[in-house]
């Protein structure tokens, strides 16, 4: 089905309105990244990925490895099915912000 025959919308007007309806302009960088030309503004995320976590702090990923080891920086664990568990290093924004907050807290 083409996006011209898909008539998705919400009360707010069309999920990927065309260039200049609603105020949308085409071609954001973020629109891209997410593969809709006409998608103004992206979902922040609420989980960062190491990589993430470490750009969000301004550390290295070995200094957020070093946090998360020692009980710092709790990560986020995702089951799986049959017990497991996801292995990638998963830190929700949350915890971060509060542990910003806390260092702040420490040097007053």
């Amino acid at each position: 089905m083409s996006q011209a025959t898909m008539n998705v919308s919400f009360p707010g007007g069309p999920v990927c309105p065309k260039k200049g309806e609603f105020g949308h302009t085409t071609g954001t960088a973020e629109a891209a990244a997410y593969g809709h030309e006409g998608l103004q503004a992206a979902i922040a995320p609420r989980l960062f990925n190491l990589d993430t976590a470490a750009a969000y702090l301004s550390m290295s990923p070995w200094t957020i490895r070093d946090l998360e080891a020692k009980g710092v920086l709790p990560r986020v664990l995702v089951p799986l099915p049959r017990g497991g568990e996801l292995r990638k290093l998963l830190f929700d924004k949350a915890d971060l912000d509060r542990l910003i907050g806390a260092w702040k807290e420490a040097a007053a």
